[in-house]
């Protein structure tokens, strides 16, 4: 049973408030509410607004951290993928990805002791192991330049990102808890055992006590800690902000495969069929100095990309060909590592107390891939503040729509054909993809205007009423990447008619 909000007066008092809209604020959200607490989440933009939906979009291991010798959380992420594959189907899927090897970068040797230990560290079921690949008639290599003749194939997963975040708020609403999307929290102070706090939506400003707080601000977490009254913020830093752009190309090769190459920098790229009829290729690793600064992908990061897949694939890249391009901020734990591209990306919880007894849980980094688990470490971190909370239930829990019969997506899919056979098949996979076993409840009254880039009428009002889109932008770019497939014209056709339907 949900946890009921108690109240002084007519301030609200919960258990928990967790701030920050992201991966981890919503999952600390879903896994605390399934715990029974009282939980409200307060993000000041729209839900995974920044960098939540600004990744590469994969569930991974991280094969690279291998080389920096940090197999906890190789073990941990790997452990992980599975966990979330089989919990969310329809969002998250295996992905085979092509390592080249390029003779004067790493060794071969090398690449396969590293894919050694990533097919065994996290105990793999359900994805297939690495494979030794050669160029062939069919291969996957022939896109490739012809001094590549050889190189691996092994298995990670893809993520619709920013719909993960979307659904983890779902989950942690339907288990009792208040999301309250573009509301700033604009002060904290520790009294009477509390945290009293001042949050703002629009010009309404209202005040909500907590019992504890866990601060998921992302590259606002230190920033955070500067609104609480008696707080001793740090004058150094512990968070490490770095950018992290991709460009999105038309679509360079044909197959459901991914790639990843090598660069003589040492870093690695990776190019990812993506939405149909693109490829997407990233990241950069660029330090960024304040998170109120909107990152961009800079001239030269697409310049960087175009050079590191053309000095892969056979059909050459230019920035004129450039269709999109996404940045986003990745608020790392600051170990002091001179490349930002070697600064760790595991996480960091610092347990501190404001004039209270009360707990307060400041997030430093963390991936997407460690979500669900850095809840749970959250939550055993100040479960002693909490003697009637639940136990933990994420781990074998599904995400809302996707309790598909043994997550087997194209089953569920060939099935939901025969419930809308009047639909286009295309359409009802979209649906599918996007909303898993929630379809029903999408197409309730059918699927009504079609904006185009497959965008209908029935995403918009579902999305509206159930996962807190507020404005034409969240529905184009978060909640699906539709806006990526309309004109112009298609898409301010769009936001005219959600401003005139008067949705929210």
């Amino acid at each position: 049973m949900p946890a009921s909000v108690q109240s002084e007066g007519k301030v609200p008092v919960y258990d928990l408030l967790v701030i920050g809209g992201g991966i981890n604020g919503t999952a600390v959200a879903r896994d605390a509410a399934g715990r029974g607490l009282s939980v409200v989440l307060c993000e000041k933009d729209d839900l995974a607004s920044h960098t939540s939906s600004a990744s590469t979009k994969l569930i991974h291991g991280g094969l690279r951290y291998l080389e920096h010798y940090d197999f906890k959380l190789v073990r941990e992420s790997l452990k992980e993928r599975e966990i979330l594959l089989r919990a969310a189907p329809h969002i998250i899927w295996p992905l085979r990805f092509i390592l080249p090897y390029d003779e004067g970068l790493r060794p071969k040797w090398l690449l396969r002791m590293g894919l050694f230990l990533y097919d065994n560290l996290g105990g793999r079921e359900l994805l297939p192991g690495t494979k030794t690949r050669k160029r062939g008639q069919g291969s996957r290599f022939d896109v490739l330049k012809d001094r590549l003749e050889t190189g691996f194939e092994y298995s990670d997963c893809w993520v619709e990102d920013s719909r993960l975040v979307a659904l983890n708020a779902v989950d942690a609403a339907q288990q009792g808890a208040d999301i309250f999307t573009r509301t700033e929290v604009r002060s904290i102070k520790g009294e009477d055992g509390l945290y009293r706090a001042e949050i703002q939506n629009g010009v309404n400003l209202k005040t909500i006590k907590a019992r504890g707080i866990v601060n998921a601000a992302g590259p606002w977490v230190d920033s955070l800690l500067s609104t609480v009254e008696q707080s001793d913020v740090k004058d150094e830093t512990t968070l490490r902000l770095v950018k992290g752009s991709h460009i999105v190309v038309p679509k360079l090769y044909d197959g459901d495969h991914a790639f990843i190459f090598q660069n003589s920098d040492e870093r690695v790229i990776f190019a990812i069929p993506y939405e149909q009829n693109f490829t997407l290729i990233g990241t950069t690793d660029v330090p960024h100095e304040k998170p109120d600064d909107l990152p961009q992908a800079s001239a030269e990061e697409i310049k960087y990309l175009c050079d590191c897949v053309n000095e892969y694939f056979k059909t050459q890249t230019t920035p004129t060909d450039v269709v999109w391009t996404y940045s986003g901020v990745r608020p790392l734990y600051d170990d002091k590592a001179a490349d930002a591209s070697d600064v760790t990306r595991d996480y960091v919880l610092d347990l501190q107390k404001y004039e209270t007894d009360a707990p307060f849980v400041s997030v430093y980094g963390g991936k997407i891939t460690t979500s669900r688990k850095l809840a749970d470490h959250v939550l055993e971190k100040i479960k002693h503040y909490y003697p009637d909370m639940g136990k933990p239930w994420t781990k074998k829990a599904y995400f809302p729509g996707g309790n598909i019969p043994e997550a087997d997506f194209e089953e569920f899919y060939q099935s939901q054909l025969d419930h809308y056979p009047d639909l286009d098949p295309k359409l009802v996979r979209l649906f599918c993809r996007r909303y898993g076993t929630r379809v029903t409840r999408v197409l309730k009254n059918g699927v009504g205007r079609i904006f185009g880039g497959d965008l209908t009428e029935a995403d918009a009002r579902y999305l509206v009423e159930y996962e807190w889109a507020k404005a034409p932008e969240d529905v184009l770019w978060r909640r699906t990447k539709c806006g990526l497939h309309m004109s112009e014209a298609q898409r301010e056709s769009f936001a005219e008619w959600f401003r005139q339907a008067k949705l929210n």
